[in-house]
């Protein structure tokens, strides 16, 4: 990672960038889906609002990295909307936004953990595997055509 970057909480001095840098690895994968435009067009409301978290890599007051903790109820969050502008991938800044993420699920007294994501995205898959997450059965249909893995944070990362 840039010795020059810096995790920080959601600011309105960062603008549009959460949802900037999700429709950017959105749009080149997958599509933004019908469930993605409340939660990246007002974080605001959709995340903030209900006890969530959303935190920014900065480097130089940029935003180049995102990271969202959405509150579900009763201390279940989804780990959501991660993100690093592709510029800026391949540094560890991924890996350093997961764990800022999960250090602030313990600070909050959260009490489960989990993500959806897709199996095309094999070195995301990888990073939630070696920071903790297994793989498990979804509970429940997911809200995102695009989701085809449930993973639950289980605290036992193998690195």
């Amino acid at each position: 990672m840039p010795a020059e970057t810096r995790v920080v909480d959601w600011d309105e001095r960062y603008g549009n960038a959460f949802g900037r840098l999700n429709r950017e690895w959105l749009d080149k994968y997958f599509r933004v889906e019908a469930v993605d435009e409340p939660v990246l067009d007002d974080p605001r409301t959709h995340v903030l609002a209900s006890g969530g978290v959303i935190l920014y890599a900065v480097i130089d007051n940029e935003a180049i990295g995102t990271v969202a903790l959405k509150h579900q109820g009763k201390g279940v969050f989804e780990l959501t909307k991660m993100a690093v502008t592709e510029a800026f991938q391949g540094r560890g800044i991924g890996r350093v936004l997961l764990c800022a993420a999960i250090d602030r699920f313990h600070e909050i007294g959260g009490r489960m953990l989990y993500l959806e994501s897709n199996s095309r995205l094999g070195r995301a898959l990888a990073l939630y595997e070696s920071a903790g997450f297994r793989h498990e059965s979804p509970p429940e249909a997911s809200d995102y055509a695009r989701a085809d893995v449930y993973m639950v944070f289980r605290g036992e990362a193998t690195e």
